[in-house]
């Protein structure tokens, strides 16, 4: 995958959804929840400041990363599913 994102933008790929409850139920795909785990697989080079200085992300290629249920633009890349988001939506590096 060659994508390069902007600014303080992240390309995430989402952990996938559980098929299954805890007492073992079979979701069907409309019953599952989005996911709000992923990995990040791109960074930007980060967002320019009011002084004209980037500063730089906080998270890196490789993170596991907790971000809103409804975060990012939806995308898919050779049939494979990314999300590209600011960082600021993200929460949490797992």
């Amino acid at each position: 995958m060659k994508i390069r994102p902007l600014a303080d933008r992240v390309v995430i790929r989402p952990s996938p959804a559980d098929d299954t409850t805890r007492g073992g139920i079979i979701l069907p795909d409309t019953a599952k929840e989005k996911p709000v785990l992923g990995e990040v697989v791109a960074v930007g080079p980060g967002r320019v400041n009011d002084d004209g200085k980037i500063l730089t992300p906080e998270v890196r290629v490789g993170d596991r990363v907790l971000y809103g249920k409804y975060s990012g633009t939806e995308i898919t890349i050779a049939g494979e599913e990314y999300l590209i988001m600011r960082e600021s939506d993200i929460f949490a590096i797992m």
